[in-house]
């Protein structure tokens, strides 16, 4: 099988594209990635929030997480000296909170 004129989804990216992936145990009413005002909203536990576009962003990032009945959880990098902006592509965020509240980012390349 030839396949002439291919293309691959990659190769209209200008931004990096980011969703988020829920691997905790409860629902995400929100998640605000860096600091750009967007939002990934009402992620369901191992559920995928669809992808948005990021002038702007790294393989760890700030992450903040409203969830209703569990309350506000936060990531906070302390400082981007010597981090690589991610390249145009597609990629996600797999969040879970712990029971301590702690956020674990896995970055994942798509």
């Amino acid at each position: 099988l030839v396949c002439f004129g291919c293309t691959d989804r990659d190769d209209s990216v200008t931004m990096a594209n980011i969703r988020v992936r829920n691997v905790s145990t409860i629902n995400f009413d929100s998640v605000q990635v860096g600091t750009e005002d967007k939002i990934h909203e009402n992620v369901a536990p191992d559920a995928f929030s669809g992808y948005l576009e990021y002038e702007t962003a790294y393989a760890y990032d700030y992450i903040k997480i409203t969830s209703g009945e569990e309350g506000v959880f936060i990531l906070q990098p302390f400082d981007f000296v010597g981090a690589t902006p991610l390249t145009p592509g597609f990629y996600t965020y797999e969040l879970n909170v712990l029971e301590t509240g702690e956020v674990q980012l896995e970055f994942v390349i798509d």
